[in-house]
């Protein structure tokens, strides 16, 4: 699992959702798996059901578009069979790629939504922030990622300017 993919997966537990990482699905005959799903996510208070594939590749959109037809194609065959069968055949599943970039003109690859590293992070440390010191209101510590983001921007006890050197 990368790193970008424990700190998404880190996120979405801490925000209540259920997880299953890198979850290899649909077993071949022959051995093996169809594909692996990054991270999928179910938040039982609000019904959202979340696939996420990020990637901090350099293909070409051509590529990628290939790609993520299967790995998109592959969440929506898998997921409510194989990873929460319990939930209604007809329930969403948001897909959302998670790239370095994207083009102003493209928000969407293979019929998921595309989010920049940049902006999903701005989301999270905004989260983070948002529970104050940690004296007052630590993040759980199952969660290191989200931690080490709210010692370094709120502190232990309140935070502290960062010295020009």
């Amino acid at each position: 699992m990368s790193h970008l993919e424990s700190f998404i997966a880190e996120y979405l537990e801490w925000k209540g959702f259920l997880i299953r990482r890198n979850i290899k699905v649909g077993r071949l005959r022959h051995g093996g798996w169809e594909m692996e799903l990054d991270i999928v996510g179910f938040h039982p208070h609000d019904q959202r059901l979340v696939h996420y594939e990020p990637s901090i590749d350099a293909l070409s959109w051509e590529k990628r578009e290939t790609r993520y037809q299967k790995k998109f194609e592959a969440g929506m065959k898998y997921i409510l069979t194989e990873l929460f069968s319990w939930l209604p055949p007809a329930t969403e599943i948001e897909q959302v790629a998670v790239f370095i970039s994207h083009p102003e003109d493209r928000d969407t690859i293979a019929g998921g939504k595309i989010v920049p590293i940049d902006e999903l992070m701005a989301e999270i440390r905004t989260a983070v922030i948002a529970c104050g010191p940690m004296a007052r209101n630590a993040i759980p510590e199952q969660y290191p990622l989200l931690r080490t983001i709210q010692m370094s921007h709120s502190g232990y006890y309140r935070a502290i300017q960062p010295v020009e050197s």
